[in-house]
């Protein structure tokens, strides 16, 4: 009996573009060419894009109490562990090891999307994301974006709105 053909993402999708076009989501993917020499893959993804860094935001894990959790915080701050600890309901707060953020999410660091990970997560979404009509997150891979409403990524992230990053 033949092999059944693997199901295709598709036009070239990653998890995070086939989730929210499966959920019937608006969103628009921005590409831009990713320079492994830039020192701050949030923050090249803002420039390349021409966008305020405080409406890209970067995904960030860590883990609360020996649980991971993922953080969503704009690039042009940083992530207050001790407010995420308390947002996710835990004392304290870590980041993760790199490898375990990478195979539990199935994504790479400086690509890690909030979306379409490979083990759902709980996630935190900083509060000022809830200030702007779109943010954009990574689809998933590094040099892709996604731009959408902040409305949409905490709904279908389950994510709690906090406080998490700091200027």
């Amino acid at each position: 009996m033949p092999k059944k053909p693997k199901k295709q993402q598709q036009s070239g999708g990653t998890p995070a573009t086939v989730a929210l076009t499966a959920a019937g989501v608006p969103f628009t993917v921005h590409a831009y060419e990713h320079d492994p020499s830039h020192p701050s893959y949030g923050e090249e993804a803002a420039e390349a894009m021409g966008i305020s860094p405080d409406r890209v935001f970067k995904t960030l894990v860590a883990d609360v109490d020996g649980a991971l959790t993922v953080a969503v915080v704009p690039v042009a701050g940083s992530l207050d562990l001790k407010a995420l600890a308390t947002a996710a309901g835990g004392k304290r707060a870590a980041m993760a090891d790199p490898a375990l953020a990478e195979r539990t999410t199935g994504y790479v660091r400086g690509g890690i999307s909030p979306l379409g990970q490979r083990k759902k997560l709980p996630t935190v979404l900083d509060a000022s994301a809830s200030t702007h009509d779109k943010i954009c997150v990574s689809a998933g891979r590094r040099g892709l974006e996604v731009e959408l409403a902040p409305t949409d990524l905490a709904h279908l992230t389950q994510a709690v709105l906090a406080p998490i990053a700091r200027a």
